[in-house]
């Protein structure tokens, strides 16, 4: 016991003692120290929640009644019952007068143009003097006809025949270098003047008679086998309106050949699809552009649901029906007009059941 208490009060064991502290204390400041440099730590994100998305549900629809409306639409303008494109036969020659402008009134047999053929008419003078010789021959050769062999008579007359055609053929050609009005009408346009080369076959003068004015549409091939003379349809004509009117003809293909292969194809009447309205409008003109609305189908109190709730597979027509509590069958169905929106179910389904669309 002495000697623990003499190495506790020696001068080494304090100086140790008081080292050793020391030492802890720097090694206790300097990880305090080390820890104050780390950097600090991220706080942890809160991330949304994410809610999964809802599967689409396909739509639902009711079966309802309508009044179904099936209408096939046409484009065409108000054309003249009796209407006429004229033009000359004749290639490369001038216009020597045009006696008429649009607009005017003309009655038929009126002469409209005319081509410059002076240079023919002087040519057909003289063939008319030499024709008249000719003639004074021939019938000399006539009279000496029992003197005569066969063969040379028979040339004779060939000889006289061949110049009398082309006297004929030349009379015929100055016929054409004039027009003239084939009945009374107006003057709907005029594309000649005067000292113009004309080329054969073009038209140049168009003439109508304005006073008997119809509707007429073109409809295509597929629509218009829906399509019967007396169906409703409603007009509507530029600048004038809505009219109501009846299908009158159909459009029909022509069985006439043009005798001129030259000529370009006569415009008629029986090409287009015509439609009586029941008041024509006044101050419309030629050629004023309109559209048709032919009404094929109407029936009234129709069993109609969308286009959309219709399906069909191998031919087979049927809908999915939804039931009061929620579950789902399928049933055939018997469908009647169509219209680009609503299809009518003749058989299979009632007004107030619900159907599923695609």
């Amino acid at each position: 016991m002495s000697t623990r208490w003499l190495m506790a009060n020696s001068p080494m064991y304090k100086w140790t003692r008081r080292t050793a502290t020391v030492c802890l204390s720097l090694i206790l400041a300097a990880t305090i120290s080390g820890c104050a440099l780390l950097p600090d730590e991220d706080t942890e994100e809160q991330l949304p929640t994410i809610a999964p998305p809802k599967l689409s549900q396909k739509p639902v629809y009711e079966a309802t009644t309508e009044t179904l409306v099936t209408r096939v639409r046409g484009i065409g303008q108000l054309r003249s019952e009796e209407q006429e494109q004229l033009f000359f036969v004749s290639e490369g020659k001038r216009v020597k007068e045009v006696y008429v402008k649009a607009g005017d009134n003309v009655s038929a047999g009126d002469l409209l143009a005319s081509l410059d053929v002076a240079e023919m008419e002087r040519d057909l003078r003289q063939r008319k003097l030499r024709f008249r010789s000719n003639e004074l021959a021939m019938i000399q050769t006539l009279r000496n006809a029992d003197e005569m062999e066969p063969e040379a008579l028979e040339q004779a007359k060939i000889d006289f025949e061949i110049v009398r055609t082309e006297l004929v053929d030349l009379q015929e050609k100055i016929a054409e270098a004039s027009i003239y009005a084939s009945f009374s009408g107006s003057v709907v346009s005029v594309n000649i003047a005067k000292g113009d080369s004309v080329t054969a076959y073009a038209p140049v003068i168009t003439m109508a008679d304005l006073g008997q004015l119809v509707v007429t549409a073109t409809i295509s091939k597929e629509d218009l086998k829906t399509v019967a003379p007396g169906m409703d349809a409603v007009v509507t004509i530029n600048a004038a309106g809505e009219f109501k009117g009846k299908v009158s003809q159909l459009p029909v293909a022509s069985t006439t050949t043009n005798p001129d292969p030259y000529a370009p194809p006569k415009e008629t009447l029986d090409q287009f699809l015509i439609v009586d309205i029941e008041s024509f409008p006044k101050d419309v003109s030629l050629g004023t552009p309109l559209s048709v609305i032919v009404i094929t189908n109407k029936k009234e109190n129709a069993t109609v649901i969308p286009s959309a709730a219709l399906r069909t597979h191998a031919g087979r027509n049927y809908v999915q029906i939804v039931e009061a509590d929620g579950t789902k069958r399928e049933v055939d169905v018997e469908v009647g007009q169509q219209t680009s929106t609503l299809v009518e179910i003749i058989k299979g389904l009632s007004p107030g059941q619900k159907v599923v669309g695609r």
